[in-house]
């Protein structure tokens, strides 16, 4: 028969925590022993003293459940954000279209102003050539000798666009040997160890200084000579920058085979801008005379044939004062 079981013995506090000596004895047969074992027991609210570090994720997710909607789907609840309730108010409402409103008409300004100083819509026009054009204007350029047909083209009072006629003026042209022009001179100068950004600075800024200054005096004079002529500023920068293109072939011409060689194409080229500049403006200034096929003769026409030829004197002029130090 088994004896009656012990009652269960408490131990003093070892280390602020309570611990129970449980005692329990079986007997499943006859004078089979006893087992003991203790089982550590934490006071409410007190962590495991086997425990490293702490447990939160009880608390956290008592928080989490906490924040729960009474009937929702365990997301919590999403408050009013401060920009919809000021997007809510009629006030605010108004304001934005206040503001709206005063917006495109400074941009309306804008535009009317910047349209007025800077024709942007004109511009476009010089800009629209294609890779032909570019092709036939480069060697018009080069042979003006055998060209026939130096009249602009119109269309219902208002001149074609470049990539339909070569004898159109254009910006693309001359922007890109502007700056191609910089580029050969700055690699002339490092082929000779005299390269720097200063020089080459210089060297863009006297090219540009001297177009801004044939611009200018061109203008001038015809309003001197008053000349009533089409010919706009936009189209004396495009054909005063036409003459970039010889000043390139003939700088890389004599990097590769000398400077004689750099005297001859510039020649050639000096030449071909001069023919080139003559049979251009004359259509321009002296428009009314060479559309009647009468004579230049009267003094006002005398000057504008001066002026003519003095601009396309100028161009071989300045190609060689811009290029002579660049080949050695």
């Amino acid at each position: 028969m088994a004896g009656p079981p012990r009652r269960l013995a408490r131990s003093p506090q070892v280390g602020g925590h309570e611990v129970r000596d449980l005692e329990l004895r079986g007997v499943h047969g006859a004078g089979m022993p006893a087992s003991k074992r203790r089982v550590p027991v934490s006071q409410p609210g007190m962590t495991d003293p086997h425990q490293l570090f702490d447990d939160t994720s009880s608390a956290q997710s008592r928080g989490y459940g906490a924040q729960r909607a009474p009937g929702g789907l365990g997301y919590p609840t999403a408050s009013a954000s401060p920009q919809s309730a000021f997007l809510g108010d009629p006030v605010s409402n108004m304001a934005m279209a206040y503001g709206s409103s005063l917006a495109a008409q400074g941009k309306e300004l804008v535009d009317k102003n910047i349209d007025r100083f800077i024709p942007v819509t004109k511009l476009k026009y010089y800009f629209a050539v294609d890779t032909m054009y570019v092709g036939k204007k480069l060697g018009l350029l080069f042979f003006p000798y055998l060209h026939q047909d130096w009249e602009v083209q119109y269309q219902q009072d208002t001149p074609v666009a470049p990539r339909f006629d070569v004898n159109a003026p254009d910006l693309y042209i001359p922007a890109m040997a502007f700056i191609t022009y910089v580029l050969v001179a700055g690699l002339a100068l490092g082929t000779q160890d005299r390269f720097s950004p200063d020089l080459l600075g210089l060297q863009a800024s006297s090219a540009l200084a001297w177009l801004t200054l044939e611009v200018l005096a061109i203008l001038l004079s015809l309003y001197l000579v008053t000349v009533n002529t089409d010919l706009t500023t936009i189209d004396l920068v495009a054909f005063l920058g036409y003459k970039y293109v010889g000043m390139i072939g003939g700088v890389l011409m004599g990097l590769l085979f000398g400077k004689v060689v750099y005297y001859l194409v510039l020649g050639w080229c000096c030449v071909s801008i001069f023919v080139f500049m003559i049979r251009t403006l004359r259509l321009k200034i002296l428009a009314e005379a060479a559309a009647e096929g009468i004579p230049v003769r009267g003094a006002r026409n005398q000057l504008r044939m001066y002026l003519t030829m003095a601009v396309a004197a100028a161009q071989p002029l300045l190609m060689y004062w811009l290029t002579f130090h660049l080949v050695r």
